[in-house]
């Protein structure tokens, strides 16, 4: 199946590293003008793409990038909202401060919420438009020893899309959940190596640790691109009739159909 996104423009929050890269590299491949954003540059040249720095904590920067986005193409057709990270502290409940919980509900759910409210009008007024949150299986079976925090603002962000998809229907827009599970990206490798170092374990003991909690029957890490293709299908034509649904890529760990 061929993907053609050709003139539609679309935004991938978080998408100069991990998952969020490998889906800004497949939507450009399909023909789509992309803009990616990120607290700091790449590392590498972002060229093909149009990149604003932006701290998605911060509540202006929505605004902010909106503006820039419909100054320079005039449109949105796609927005994918990536940007995330598991920040709080391990060791359960007592050890995770106010701080801790605002944090990760910043990052992880008011950013998306925001940047999707800064950019809905002009989806509304195309009567067109897909959205995409990237959200986590830890949503749904969270690690209280590990993603407290970061499972609850992925869970929420998940009945958010829920409701969203539910009230933008009838206008055009289409709104859909991918949760990855355990994807070899830097801040995974991370967390395995945070995991290793305060447990006197190797890197791929932390790894073992890991998905025997979450338990993967294919037994390894999924790739950034094979999250990346899924995200070039649901904001397709080919999936027009798709929406308000919650596709889990994780190896076959959530536990049921």
């Amino acid at each position: 199946m061929t993907i053609s996104l050709a003139k539609h423009v679309a935004l991938v929050t978080g998408g100069t590293k991990g998952i969020g890269k490998a889906i800004a590299e497949k939507l450009r491949k399909c023909g789509a003008k992309v803009v990616i954003t990120a607290r700091s540059a790449p590392e590498e040249t972002a060229e093909g793409f149009h990149f604003i720095a932006a701290d998605h904590t911060v509540p202006e920067s929505a605004g902010d990038i909106a503006r820039e986005i419909i100054d320079t193409y005039g449109r949105i057709d796609i927005i994918i909202n990536n940007a995330g990270a598991n920040q709080g502290p391990g060791g359960g409940y007592n050890t995770l401060s106010d701080e801790h919980w605002q944090r990760d509900f910043d990052l992880n759910f008011l950013s998306a919420v925001r940047m999707n409210k800064a950019l809905l009008p002009v989806m509304i007024s195309q009567h067109s438009g897909v959205i995409i949150h990237i959200s986590t299986g830890a949503a749904d079976k969270p690690l209280w020893d590990m993603t407290m925090t970061y499972s609850a603002a992925k869970a929420a962000l998940n009945t958010y899309s829920k409701a969203l998809s539910n009230e933008l229907g009838g206008k055009g827009i289409r709104v859909n959940v991918v949760s990855p599970g355990v994807v070899k990206t830097p801040l995974m490798i991370a967390f395995l190596e945070n995991i290793a170092a305060a447990s006197g374990i190797s890197l791929e003991e932390a790894f073992k640790m890991v998905t025997q909690k979450v338990d993967v029957p294919l037994g390894r890490m999924s790739e950034p691109e094979e999250v990346a293709g899924l995200v070039a299908f649901l904001v397709s034509p080919e999936a027009n009739y798709i929406t308000g649904v919650n596709y889990h890529v994780d190896g076959g760990a959530y536990p049921i159909i």
